[in-house]
């Protein structure tokens, strides 16, 4: 079986994750894993599973991810496939699973995708590594929302326990 991992990714964190799927996937199968803003004609008949990632940025995903749910719509929905979100508010409990999560919740009922298997993770806040803006809009959304201000830190919020259970789920499908 091989499998292809796509991931649409803002400041990395989903692409780490996205290479760890990989990499535990591998054990079992030939897997690729390919940027989703780099591949506009990708040939999903080449392979037999396919796993899409994609962050949230200011509560939208990039318009690249909705482009090639429908562009593939028919193809994957003929096959084993799994989504999952990476976004900040998914760092909350009650915020964190495709149902809660408002933004993931969207995308599902808009697409004409149908995953078998989807997961919500937290991101990662990486408050140095922002351009000034993106700094101060991003604060300022977390200060909203009870999250961390100091932007001198950076803050992993991906639980690494739920990205497994999500990697020994999708291994069946």
């Amino acid at each position: 079986m091989k499998a292809l991992i796509l991931y649409s990714s803002r400041d990395g964190q989903t692409r780490i994750i996205a290479e760890q799927i990989a990499a535990r996937l591998r054990s079992s199968r030939d897997c690729d894993l390919l940027d989703l803003h780099q591949c506009d004609d990708v040939l999903l008949e080449n392979y037999q599973q396919v796993v899409v990632g994609a962050s949230v940025r200011y509560g939208r995903f990039h318009p690249t991810l909705m482009k090639f749910a429908t562009r593939y719509a028919t193809q994957l929905n003929q096959m084993p496939t799994a989504f999952f979100a990476v976004n900040l508010t998914a760092r909350k409990p009650d915020k964190c699973s495709p149902e809660t999560n408002a933004y993931t919740r969207k995308f599902l009922q808009q697409s004409p995708w149908r995953p078998q298997q989807c997961a919500v993770f937290a991101g990662a806040l990486r408050y140095p590594r922002y351009r000034w803006l993106d700094r101060v809009m991003i604060r300022l959304i977390m200060k909203m929302t009870g999250g961390e201000t100091d932007t001198s830190k950076e803050v992993e919020y991906t639980d690494w326990d739920q990205v497994s259970v999500f990697i020994k789920n999708i291994s069946y499908i």
